[in-house]
C-alpha cells in the first residue's frame, strides 16, 4: 500500500497509509446500515398512536424535519465532532485527516459532506478513488483531506540529529505543549521565523493568547515561551517514535 509522507515545519515526518477503495466502500455500507436502522426505528415509532398524534398535530412537520436531521447530516456531524471518524470508519480503523496530518477543519468537513451528495449518487467518488494515488474522492480533493488507516495516524519518525537539543537529558518545561496541534505549532514557528519590524508585536500578541489558552503563568519572556513550547512539542513527538 502506498504511503503519503508529510514533513511538517518542525521536520517531523508523518507516514500516512491511504485507506483502500474496498475499505472505504465497506465503511460506507456500515454507515448506511446504521442510518437504515435509525430510519426503520423511526418508522416503527411513528406507527404508535401517541407518536402519530404528535406528528399530525400543530408541530408535525417540524417534528419530522428534526427527526430527519441526523440522517441528512450523519457524515458531517460524525466527522466534525469525532475527529474525522464515522462509526463505519471507526470499525474499520480509518479516519479523515487534512493532508498535513491534522484534524479536519469544520470547513473541510462541510466541503466533504456537500460533495458527498455528488460522489454518492453519481458513483464519481468511486471512480476518483480508483484513479488517484491517495485514494481520494472528489470531496477529499476539494477539501484537501485524505482517508487514512488509523494504525498509521500520528506514527511519527524524527531524525534525532536534527534535534540535538532534545537529547535524553532534555526535560520539557511545559507539559501543556503535548496538547497543541500541528497547526498551532506551525503558527508559532511562523511568527518566530519572520524577522521584520512587526515581529515583536506579533510575538507579544501570540504569547498572550498562548498563555491564556494553555493557562501558563510562568515568568518567562514571550519569545522564549514560544520557542520553549516548540521544543517541548518536538520532545513529546519524539516520545511517540
Amino acid at each position: 500500500m502506498q504511503e503519503s509522507k508529510i514533513i511538517t515545519n518542525q521536520y517531523v515526518q508523518i507516514d500516512q497509509t491511504p485507506a483502500g477503495i474496498g475499505e472505504r466502500i465497506f465503511a460506507r455500507i456500515i454507515d448506511y446500515i446504521i442510518i437504515g436502522t435509525y430510519i426503520y426505528g423511526l418508522m416503527f415509532a411513528i406507527n404508535s398512536s401517541l407518536t402519530r398524534a404528535i406528528l399530525l398535530g400543530k408541530y408535525g412537520v417540524l417534528s419530522l424535519v428534526i427527526l430527519g436531521l441526523p440522517v441528512l447530516f450523519y457524515s458531517l456531524l460524525w466527522e466534525t465532532f469525532n475527529s474525522g471518524r464515522s462509526p463505519g470508519k471507526m470499525l474499520l480503523g480509518m479516519r479523515v485527516v487534512m493532508r498535513d496530518g491534522s484534524t479536519p477543519t469544520i470547513g473541510a468537513s462541510l466541503m466533504r459532506w456537500v460533495i458527498l451528495l455528488i460522489d454518492m449518487w453519481t458513483f464519481l467518488g468511486v471512480i476518483f478513488i480508483a484513479l488517484n494515488t491517495n485514494n481520494c474522492r472528489i470531496g477529499d480533493l476539494a477539501a484537501g483531506t485524505v482517508v487514512i488507516k488509523e494504525r498509521d495516524y500520528r506514527r511519527i519518525q524524527v531524525s534525532l540529529d536534527e534535534f540535538q537539543h532534545l537529547g535524553h537529558g532534555y526535560s520539557p518545561v511545559f507539559p501543556q505543549a503535548e496538547n497543541l496541534s500541528l497547526e498551532q505549532i506551525n503558527a508559532i514557528d511562523e511568527v518566530l521565523s519572520r524577522c521584520d519590524a512587526g515581529q515583536p508585536a506579533r510575538i507579544a500578541a501570540l504569547a498572550v493568547k498562548v498563555r491564556e489558552f494553555l493557562k501558563i503563568s510562568h515568568d518567562i519572556s514571550d519569545s522564549e515561551l514560544l520557542a520553549t513550547l516548540t521544543r517541548d512539542y518536538q520532545y513529546y513527538a519524539m516520545e511517540e517514535v
